[in-house]
């Protein structure tokens, strides 16, 4: 496992439950520190017992050695961590995508960073409605694993443990694309809800952002129904509706008037929304794609455009059919 925060940890619990040996890379030296000598990961996951089974290091090589490695550093790091690891890997090991995000000066996919710096691995990835502290907790979770046949069905031997329900896919693209891109509209489903503008309008918001997410999957090769599944639309009802996603909660303390300087620099994990929203627009005109939606948020949050201009330069679009 390489990632020891809240979510790399939930996995590595999910894993352990099989009876796994899990080795869990860390850069903070204080979380291998605390695994080692209190079985916890005191920094990411308040103290939850972890299994004797999972122990950590700060040295990436020895996870390199693992039968599937699953990555679950942070999407703007994904492609350094990369960088680290691929030299100790040996060849034909599954490598498990399991952050969610569009690389931000680029605008790829993180399977396509995957694919570039460890060219001809075997890709995989995993995404769909799940809060770290749900899956650690062991409650009843389920997501998608895509990857070529076998592979996938290795996969879903491997984690499907317990309430952890795993199912398989060979649409890498559409489940790279609704995990990264369920993040932008959940800042703005918070937006809608801080500035009080009511469910009907929540409601309308989401749908015509998903509607721009099924545009610009359909130009990238994505299938509909991996976007209409748990990895597109499961996660994006989760992330936008409850106070539990960090983009939903920065959202609407942004719409409520909070100072987004205030937000973006406040202690902890930034909404990885806030780098996703231009690195979408920016993949999007690639594909010669329009999303009005995605545009304007990009805008909020960049501080080119306030909320409340936000709402009626959208509403006063021309009308046209669904």
């Amino acid at each position: 496992m390489v990632g020891a925060g809240a979510w790399g940890t939930a996995l590595a619990l999910v894993a352990a439950r099989g009876g796994a040996d899990i080795c869990l890379w860390a850069r903070e030296a204080e979380v291998v520190e605390s695994v080692h000598t209190r079985h916890v990961n005191a920094r990411y996951m308040d103290n939850l017992p972890l299994p004797g089974n999972i122990h950590a290091t700060g040295d990436i090589a020895e996870v390199a050695h693992a039968e599937v490695i699953l990555l679950a550093a942070p999407a703007q790091h994904m492609r350094a961590t990369l960088k680290r690891l691929q030299r100790h890997l040996r060849a034909a090991t599954p490598l498990v995508l399991c952050a969610k995000g569009i690389e931000r000066d680029s605008g790829k996919l993180l399977t396509e960073v995957l694919d570039e710096e460890v060219p001809g691995c075997a890709p995989a990835i995993l995404s769909g409605p799940s809060f770290a502290r749900d899956v650690a907790l062991d409650l009843p979770t389920a997501v998608t694993v895509a990857a070529k046949p076998g592979i996938a069905a290795r996969l879903q031997s491997a984690l499907g443990q317990g309430n952890f329900r795993p199912y398989a896919s060979s649409d890498l693209i559409g489940v790279a694309l609704g995990g990264a891109a369920k993040n932008v509209y959940a800042i703005g489903s918070g937006i809608v809800a801080g500035m009080g503008l009511g469910e009907s309008a929540r409601a309308g918001f989401l749908a015509r952002g998903f509607a721009e997410l099924s545009r610009l999957g359909d130009a990238m090769g994505a299938k509909r129904e991996t976007l209409m599944g748990l990895s597109g639309l499961g996660d994006l009802i989760l992330t936008a509706t409850s106070p539990t996603s960090r983009n939903y909660a920065f959202g609407l303390a942004l719409g409520a008037g909070e100072s987004r300087r205030a937000l973006m620099a406040a202690d902890g994990p930034l909404a990885e929304g806030v780098h996703t929203a231009p690195a979408l627009v920016q993949r999007a005109r690639k594909h010669k794609i329009e999303l009005p939606i995605a545009d304007a948020l990009a805008m909020v949050l960049a501080g080119r455009l306030t909320p409340k201009k936000a709402v009626p330069l959208l509403m006063a679009r021309p009308l046209k059919q669904e």
